[in-house]
């Protein structure tokens, strides 16, 4: 397995825009037809090209690829070059889109890579790095492309998984239903995790470098929440309610039945309060009656609820932001089908940089090959390289 240099998106210089097949073989002989499609694509689709095209650009050589037997137009923006690849070519040059989408929409279903190569042709290695190349695309500079649809509230956990038989983390971050950021952890230490989770913050800054979100959901891992708390300074972190009744269930579903369906049923009637005063005094008379002798309430129920009540801030807080998440469920829900993937592949077993490259190819690729090629135009970063040509 070839391991990527680095876990994070490297600068790119391939811009990608629709074109029909059969079309760009007449527009790509065409200089001035072709710079036709191309203005009316950065008047539409400015997000797709370098910020600095505004001011102009110049049309530069053509390239042929003797592999793919096609043409492709290089073009200078601002001093920089870049190559316009049309969407229905994969990057490098790997193939043609319509010969490998099938394929790698059966990856989504973890199918093997032995196997796509005896029902498809190639070999494994083959289908193994197309995929990895989906990976180096930025997550959220490829979801989302404006700064005002940058979601104020969201939902981080950590997937335990395994790196050749070592336990690892992924640190996922999610927001307005999608995976805004997947990254393998080496441990889920407060150091690891930041780095981890860092990946997410640089990809959002290429999209608005002032992004700070309003709040994020964590299940109270302390290392999870002082890492929210140094990559984006004053953003409020708000535990996970659902987390507290999870904690109560396993622990006495059925030894303690009776406690348990009485206290379940008075702990969700503290999450439907209406009001931060009116949670507080739940949470506090909640408590004070597990605390309670007389009532005979198991440790293992009393103990969660105290923990609650000590830590009520961290619930309370919710209030104050109408649309921050509560509960974890958004990003459960998306964490249960990273965890049928991981189990189906029996989990990574190379370096961790292309642990990183599978887990991020996963979240990003669905049944839309060709619009996640355009989406990814520029990595997804929207932003040139670091040394112009």
């Amino acid at each position: 397995m070839t391991p990527a240099s680095d876990t994070t998106p490297r600068m790119n210089r391939t811009i990608c825009m629709h074109f029909c097949q059969a079309q760009y073989y007449i527009l790509i002989q065409h200089p001035m037809q072709f710079r036709m499609v191309v203005d009316l694509a950065i008047k539409e689709n400015p997000e797709l090209f370098p910020a600095k095209i505004s001011s102009g650009y110049k049309m530069k050589e053509i390239r042929f690829s003797k592999k793919m037997k096609i043409k492709t137009r290089r073009v200078l923006v601002a001093g920089v070059s870049y190559t316009i690849r049309p969407s229905f070519v994969m990057p490098y040059m790997t193939g043609f889109v319509e010969d490998v989408e099938s394929p790698l929409f059966l990856r989504k279903f973890a199918v093997p890579f032995w196997a796509l190569s005896h029902c498809f042709g190639k070999n494994p290695m083959f289908w193994y790095r197309l995929e990895a190349s989906l990976g180096r695309n930025s997550l959220l500079g490829t979801t989302i492309k404006s700064a005002e649809h940058l979601p104020r509230h969201l939902s981080v956990d950590e997937k335990h998984t395994r790196l050749l038989g070592n336990k690892t983390y992924i640190a996922t971050t999610a927001g307005s239903g999608c995976i805004l950021g997947a990254s393998v952890s080496e441990s889920a230490s407060e150091e690891d995790l930041k780095k981890a989770y860092s990946v997410f913050k640089k990809e959002a800054a290429c999209v608005n470098p002032e992004y700070r979100p309003d709040t994020v959901n964590t299940d109270g891992w302390l290392s999870t929440q002082n890492a929210w708390k140094k990559l984006f300074p004053g953003i409020a972190v708000v535990s996970c309610f659902l987390h507290i009744f999870i904690g109560i269930r396993d622990r006495s579903r059925k030894k303690y039945k009776e406690h348990f369906l009485d206290v379940a049923t008075k702990l969700w009637d503290c999450f439907r309060a209406e009001s931060k005063r009116a949670f507080s005094q739940r949470v506090r008379r909640l408590s004070e009656r597990c605390q309670n002798t007389k009532n005979k309430i198991p440790e293992v129920i009393s103990d969660k609820i105290k923990k609650l009540k000590d830590n009520l801030p961290q619930f309370s807080q919710a209030y104050d932001f109408p649309d921050a998440h509560r509960t974890s469920n958004m990003i459960d829900r998306l964490m249960q089908r990273m965890d049928r993937h991981l189990f189906s592949t029996q989990y990574f077993h190379g370096t961790i940089e292309s642990a990183n490259l599978s887990i991020r190819a996963w979240a990003l690729h669905e049944n839309w090959l060709q619009n996640l090629l355009i989406s990814a135009s520029l990595g997804g970063l929207g932003m040139g390289p670091p040394n112009p040509l």
